[in-house]
C-alpha cells in the first residue's frame, strides 16, 4: 500500500451516501470532508441517524460512497476490486462493533488470532503474539474459553485483541460501551488510550456515550450527513448530547 508523505490515516473529499433511488432517496451523508493524521484518537458524535455507522462503513471499506474520495494511507479505495477492498481491510483496518462480533465456536485465543491466521503469519509467531496480547489486556488465563463463557466486557475485551493483533493503521470502533457498564466502558477506553499511545494506533469512534469524550484527542460532531463542529470541547459536547 502507498503511503501519505505527511502521515494521513484517513482522506476524505465530499463523501455522499444516498440509499434507494427514483423519488425515494435517503441522503445518508451530504459531503463529509476530514481527515485522521496517524496516532489520532478521535471520537465522532451525533443523533441516532447522523451518518455515523454509515461513515464508518465506507471508512472501512464496508460500504461504498456513492461519490467523492476515500483514501486510506495514501489509497484511493473507492475503484478497489471487492477482493482487493477485502485484502485492505484484513491488512490495515482492525474493526470493533457494539456486539462484539467473536466467532461462537472459537475460543476467545482462536478469535484473537484470527486475522493474524488469514494473513499467514506462523503458528509460534501468532501464539507468541496473541498471548503477549491477551496478557496485555488482562485476558491471561481466559484464553481457552468460548465467547459465552465471557462477560460482556471480556468479550469486548477479545474483540479489541482481535482488532490490533495484526498491528493494524486504523481501529474503527462502533458504539463500543454501548453493552457494558461504566466500570467496564472506562476500562476498555484506558486500555485503547494505552494501545494507542505504545503503538501509534490510528482509532476512531463512533458513540453516543458522553464519557468516551475526555479521552478523545479530536471530537467531531456529525449531524444530518454532515460535520457539524470538529474539535470541540468535551464540555460542548457533554452539553449538545444532552439536548
Amino acid at each position: 500500500m502507498s503511503t501519505s508523505t505527511n502521515n494521513e490515516i484517513v482522506l476524505l473529499k465530499d463523501i455522499k451516501k444516498n440509499y434507494g433511488q427514483g423519488k425515494v432517496v435517503t441522503h445518508a451523508l451530504r459531503g463529509v470532508n476530514f481527515k485522521l493524521i496517524e496516532g489520532d484518537f478521535t471520537v465522532m458524535m451525533g443523533p441516532s441517524g447522523s451518518g455515523k455507522s454509515t461513515l464508518l462503513n465506507v471508512i472501512g471499506g464496508l460500504d461504498r460512497a456513492t461519490s467523492g474520495e476515500v483514501k486510506i494511507n495514501g489509497l484511493e479505495i473507492s475503484a478497489l476490486s471487492n477482493k482487493a477492498l477485502s485484502l485492505m481491510r484484513r491488512n490495515h483496518i482492525g474493526f470493533v462493533f457494539q456486539n462484539y462480533n467473536l466467532i461462537p465456536v472459537l475460543t476467545a485465543y482462536e478469535n484473537a488470532e484470527y486475522v493474524l491466521m488469514l494473513q499467514g503469519v506462523n503458528p509460534l509467531q501468532r501464539r507468541e503474539k496473541v498471548m503477549d496480547l491477551l496478557h496485555e489486556i488482562g485476558l491471561e488465563g481466559l484464553e481457552n474459553r468460548f465467547p459465552r463463557e465471557l462477560s460482556g466486557g471480556q468479550q469486548q475485551r477479545v474483540a479489541i485483541a482481535r482488532a490490533v493483533a495484526s498491528d493494524p493503521q486504523l481501529v474503527l470502533a462502533d458504539e463500543i460501551t454501548a453493552n457494558v457498564d461504566s466500570e467496564t466502558a472506562q476500562s476498555l477506553l484506558e486500555l485503547m488510550v494505552t494501545l494507542n499511545k505504545n503503538k501509534k494506533t490510528t482509532f476512531l469512534f463512533s458513540t453516543h456515550d458522553p464519557a468516551v469524550i475526555k479521552f478523545a484527542k479530536k471530537t467531531i460532531i456529525l449531524k444530518d450527513g454532515n460535520i457539524s463542529n470538529e474539535q470541540i470541547s468535551s464540555e460542548a459536547v457533554e452539553q449538545y448530547t444532552e439536548n
